[in-house]
């Protein structure tokens, strides 16, 4: 077996720190993207989560309006009910 000479060692000494850099920048980039997305992700869940409670808000007051419907058509019947009766 040969040795190689000392520069090609410092040549991959210096061409691996090189790399190891680049994967340190490609690394901070993708926690960053990933940050974002976790954020964007967070604040999608409030957002639905407040539509949820708002559309339950209008659900829950919305609920008498049928009732009403039916008691202002039986008011309706009863009246007509009452002047056919009186009329005659």
């Amino acid at each position: 077996m040969t040795d190689s000479p000392p520069s090609d060692a410092a040549a991959v000494a210096l061409e691996l720190e090189r790399l190891r850099g680049a994967v340190e920048a490609g690394f901070a980039r993708v926690d960053g993207a990933l940050a974002l997305l976790v954020q964007r992700s967070d604040q999608s869940d409030r957002r639905l989560a407040d539509l949820g409670t708002r559309v339950n808000a209008l659900e829950r007051s919305r609920w008498p309006l049928p009732s009403l419907a039916v008691l202002v058509a039986l008011l309706g019947v009863a009246v007509s009910l009452w002047q056919a009766t009186t009329a005659h």
